[in-house]
């Protein structure tokens, strides 16, 4: 069966050459697909489950690039085994400028075999339809996303000041700093200082910072003797 139609992109030639020639973005608009493994950049192959009754038809399909004229120009090759089912196809797509944005003219010739293919054109023709109206919906978003991520990026990259603080921002001193801020009195007493009575220990030899050099604080509320 044959299958043909065309649509309209809102991004530049170049960027939907670029998702239609790249496997990654190839894969992602391809229903069902549940692994891709690229070979080299003419071939490739995934692994499918085609909504096909119940339970769906798993197929291994192999992809080979049989040409191409860049930008506008492409042609390419599936051919898919699974349980009950052969597949070969021959795709391709014109690409043109058009105003705002790309136009594209594409063509499939699908022909399944085996015991699915004897269901018939009139049942197959509907499934068909819908994994196409599927692929294209998910191939205008991946181009969308594409055109869109090149402008975020340049506007990101556009002077190459985007995040940079202010010239006049006070900025601490690291903590390196040669001549670092008074932080206050030092904590310890003075040596003339003595200590009050069972609240040091360092002239018992008591390592302060030891739990166990202290003695358990008396329950109830406590009085300070310090004026």
């Amino acid at each position: 069966m044959k299958v043909a139609g065309e649509r309209e992109f809102s991004a530049p030639v170049r960027t939907v050459w670029t998702v239609l020639n790249d496997p990654g973005s190839m894969a992602a608009t391809m229903p069902g697909i549940e692994s891709f493994d690229v070979k080299d950049d003419r071939h490739w192959r995934a692994n499918v489950k085609i909504p096909l009754g119940l339970g769906g038809l798993k197929m291994s399909v192999d992809f080979t690039k049989l040409e191409e004229r860049e930008p506008e120009f492409a042609k390419l090759q599936a051919k898919g085994n699974g349980v009950g089912a052969i597949m070969n196809m021959e795709t391709q797509f014109h690409l043109s400028e058009a105003a705002g944005g790309t136009h594209m003219r594409w063509e499939a010739n699908v022909n399944i075999g085996g015991p699915v293919g004897s269901m018939g054109q009139r049942v197959l023709q509907p499934i068909v339809n819908q994994q196409v109206t599927s692929v294209l919906n998910a191939l205008e978003k991946q181009v969308n996303e594409a055109s869109g991520g090149v402008a975020e990026g340049g506007e990101s990259g556009g002077s190459g000041t985007a995040g940079a603080a202010p010239a006049d921002t006070d900025i601490p001193p690291p903590a390196t700093d040669p001549e670092p801020k008074d932080a206050g009195a030092p904590a310890e007493s003075s040596p003339e200082t003595k200590p009050e009575e069972g609240t040091s220990g360092a002239d018992e030899g008591l390592n302060p910072w030891a739990p166990e050099s202290y003695e358990p604080e008396p329950e109830g509320p406590t009085t300070s003797t310090e004026d």
